[in-house]
């Protein structure tokens, strides 16, 4: 069994994920609200709590009361792993500090998720996922210095989220041998960085800081804008036969003849000038002509696609990657599969939980009686 006290995006993910894999993960609110995610679009069901809480029971418990604390301390005794993301200090506020949790459970996995660690300068600072993506290097190589602007999906807190169940699973798998608990500690900045492996890797052995195109350039990276308005996506690497490919397919073998494009590093170091070059031969034609051919040829190519035209792809519909699951508010909701496949297949996933929704099956499950129930949850309401 896994207790997760998490909010928004790490901790909640990590659950989710470790639900993917078969484990019974209990979701563990405040009455009041839950989970800030919950209300992020209005209600307490928002798209966003939605996805990373799909597979889950939930209780509320206020932690914050003598009564909350004794049905938790229940459900720790009985628990695999506690998964939670708050600031350090909080849980040992709450009288759940990481001693007296490894003392009274000792078998227990405790994995600890902060924004910098628990100790240094930054350490009581709150922390989101741009905050991750600034300090860590990837927004300097993402964003315009001459027109700043952060865009595009989740990066620092779902890689941080993917670390905390890989920590869980590795000190899991070594209780098995061991019988003895862990407490594992993951931090939003230190896994961000992780993300930036190659960047520090040219940095320390190169003495190169790399800006918004370096790693572009080198992985002849280019997203091209087509005749009809759509975008094409090619990504050559390192491999010549792609370039000789490409060029083949677009009728411009006369390229390769030029001493500037002659070698993978002189494309490096003018891929500024063979972007443009070869923008102005993309743009020539709509995408699908561009399309066949590159398929034609062999070139690492996708058409890049919005939200909407993302399952629309034969690919991805083939993949089958979305599925709908019965809300009791809410009705029918589509979501993610999990996108692991053990064996060919992949278990079903229910919906995320409604606040408190399991709150009567889990503390039952604990040995409270009804009247014990009801008792609770007037004194988590107060």
């Amino acid at each position: 069994m896994v207790l997760e006290l998490g909010t928004m995006i790490t901790a909640p993910l990590a659950g989710m994920v470790l639900a993917h894999a078969g484990a019974d993960v209990i979701k563990v609110e405040h009455p009041k609200g839950g989970d800030p995610f919950r209300s992020f679009r209005g209600g307490l069901y928002s798209p966003n709590f939605m996805a990373y809480n799909l597979g889950k029971r939930g209780v509320k418990l206020n932690l914050q009361n003598e009564a909350g604390r004794a049905a938790f301390r229940k459900l720790l005794a009985r628990a695999d792993v506690l998964v939670e993301n708050y600031r350090p200090g909080v849980l040992a506020r709450l009288g759940f500090g990481a001693d007296e949790i490894s003392k009274a459970y000792p078998r227990l996995i405790h994995c600890s998720v902060t924004g910098f660690g628990t100790t240094g300068p930054y350490s009581g600072r709150p922390a989101f996922d741009t905050i991750g993506l600034a300090l860590s290097g990837i927004a300097a190589s993402q964003l315009n210095p001459q027109d700043p602007q952060v865009m595009g999906p989740t990066i620092s807190d779902y890689i941080t989220g993917m670390y905390a169940t890989y920590g869980i699973l590795s000190a899991l798998h070594e209780r098995h041998r061991t019988g003895t608990g862990r407490k594992v500690e993951v931090n939003l900045l230190e896994c961000s960085i992780a993300v930036m492996a190659d960047y520090v890797a040219t940095y320390t052995q190169r003495g190169i800081t790399s800006k918004p195109l370096t790693r572009t350039a080198a992985s002849q990276a280019f997203a091209f804008r087509c005749a009809d308005g759509k975008l094409l996506a090619v990504h050559l690497s390192r491999h010549e036969k792609f370039w000789t490919s490409l060029i083949t397919a677009i009728g411009r073998k006369d390229l390769d003849r030029l001493e500037k494009f002659s070698t993978r590093q002189n494309r490096i170091e003018n891929y500024l000038e063979l972007r443009k070059i070869l923008g102005e031969v993309f743009i020539t034609q709509p995408r699908m002509h561009w399309m066949g051919l590159l398929e034609t040829n062999d070139v690492p190519f996708a058409p890049v696609n919005d939200t909407a035209e993302v399952f629309e792809d034969p690919q991805v519909k083939h993949l089958d990657p979305l599925c709908t699951v019965t809300h009791p508010t809410e009705g029918q909701v589509v979501g993610l599969r999990n996108p692991v496949r053990f064996d060919g297949a992949r278990p079903d996933i229910s919906a995320a939980p409604t606040l408190g929704e399991h709150n009567r099956s889990v503390l039952a499950d604990i040995g409270y009686s009804e009247e014990d129930i009801l008792e609770l949850e007037k004194l988590d309401a107060i």
